[in-house]
């Protein structure tokens, strides 16, 4: 038995990893000893629903509930390829412009404009490359995760719509190293849809290109930051590169990329059925269309939910079945978010309105903790988590980490007065947010600093 990094089952722990000699391995969900012995056994135990929600009030998930939508002629029936059909009907240049209109934004965090990143890219010369970062590092975050494990192939349409968009012949699929079951669905996916024409030269009897290989990453946190991704798939080092200059000029290989999470790129299938000005008036002034939030910790029914922007907190928990225990904070964006206080279950989840509130929805990760969570371990726990996934290119993140650490250990183990060892974690923070490469260093004070705020450690109320 050996100690794990994430396994991407947040909603659904304890997790464990099953390896048989020679056999296939196992993830159990919800561990007990009974069912890692039936596992070890070898009979396979059915996981527990990974979305809570029924299908007609779903977009995005809507197929996750038929297992028969698994399979190339299933994904057909139930109205894949249906987008690409629509898309391959317009220009290149409109499609773009659908993108544009529909007003997508990433949804791994930053937020970022889909269709000028889109555009960017298809005005540089050729060779381009689009990317889809399923990495999916962020703890507490497993919505990607979902959709490639029961919707597949709905990923394998919407990287072919942007391919063709771009003009660009070849795409990636970056999947972190602990998603087993998603990478065997991806590889039996790419593989069917290669044999059925929907990939390769002639693209469903189109004249274009496109096709779709898939790396598997090695469990580096690190390597969820675009560009350090770009470095693995190269076989380099898994570090951040320092931008200027951007992907969308010197990406791939030194060429025009464009990177997207799993779920904005699944979104472009609804904005091609939608047309991208239908898209748009789902959701809230800058949030557009829904948005997958991943609820886990003292909630009834942990699992990815599925709501337009602008829904709240607390719908979100009511569509949990509410809380369980006395809650006492929730964990925005994940390790790299913010705490809140149950206060703000009123905040419309927007990326305007959340950042007016002075968080982040980060990843989409919701972690609710009641008032049996040992705080000050908690937060030591992040820092620690920081302190070792830094990759160590950059003084400020790879010292800073180290000291924020160091810093938490004191007040948790010895005591120290928080008032001194705030002075000290305020001043790592902004050295790594002024100084660090990428966004690891930009982030790893967010939860630290918000817990300290709510008084959440060194013995606050």
């Amino acid at each position: 038995v050996h100690g794990s990094p994430c396994l991407g089952l947040c909603e659904q722990a304890p997790g464990v990893f099953v390896q048989r000699t020679g056999q296939a391995h196992v993830s159990v969900r919800t561990a007990t000893k009974e069912s890692v012995v039936a596992a070890l056994d070898g009979e396979l135990m059915r996981p527990v629903a990974p979305v809570p929600q029924v299908a007609e009030d779903l977009t995005l998930l809507r197929r996750v509930h038929n297992a028969a939508n698994e399979d190339y002629d299933g994904y057909v029936a139930t109205g894949g390829y249906e987008a690409l059909t629509k898309a391959v009907s317009m220009t290149p240049a409109d499609v773009i412009a659908h993108v544009g209109d529909s007003g997508l934004t990433g949804r791994g965090g930053a937020a970022f404009p889909t269709g000028f990143k889109w555009s960017a890219v298809a005005g540089e010369p050729g060779p381009r490359h689009l990317v889809v970062n399923a990495d999916e590092s962020e703890p507490g975050t497993f919505k990607d995760r979902v959709i490639m494990e029961h919707d597949p192939y709905s990923l394998v349409e919407a990287m072919t719509i942007g391919g063709y968009a771009m003009g660009a012949e070849q795409g990636w699929i970056y999947i972190r190293g602990e998603y087993p079951e998603a990478t065997r669905a991806l590889k039996s996916a790419i593989a069917e849809a290669r044999s059925k024409g929907m990939l390769g030269d002639n693209v469903g009897g189109h004249n274009f290109r496109f096709d779709i290989e898939l790396r598997q990453g090695a469990g580096a946190y690190i390597c969820g930051e675009e560009t350090a991704l770009l470095n693995s798939i190269e076989g380099y080092r898994g570090e951040p590169r320092n931008k200027p200059p951007f992907p969308t000029t010197n990406g791939l290989f030194g060429q025009p990329t464009a990177i997207n999470n799993v779920e904005t790129m699944v979104n472009v299938n609804q904005i091609m059925l939608m047309g991208g000005e239908g898209f748009a008036q789902q959701g809230s002034g800058r949030s557009t269309g829904t948005k997958l939030f991943c609820l886990s910790g003292h909630v009834a029914n942990p699992g990815v939910y599925e709501v337009t922007y602008g829904a709240t907190l607390r719908d979100l928990l009511d569509l949990a079945g509410g809380t369980t225990g006395d809650p006492r904070a929730v964990l925005m964006g994940g390790a790299a978010g913010s705490f809140i206080d149950m206060t703000m279950l009123n905040v419309p989840l927007t990326i305007e309105a959340s950042r007016e509130a002075g968080f982040s929805l980060g990843s989409g990760v919701i972690m609710v903790l009641n008032n049996t969570v040992d705080f000050d371990d908690f937060v030591a726990r992040i820092a620690r988590f920081f302190q070792e996934e830094s990759c160590g290119q950059c003084v400020p993140c790879r010292v800073g980490t180290v000291r924020q650490s160091e810093s938490l250990l004191r007040i948790r183990e010895k005591g120290a007065p928080v008032e001194a060892e705030r002075v000290m974690l305020d001043d790592f923070a902004k050295v790594m947010a002024d100084a660090s490469i990428c966004g690891l260093g930009h982030t790893a004070s967010g939860a630290v600093l918000s817990a300290l705020d709510l008084g959440l450690i060194g013995g606050g109320s």
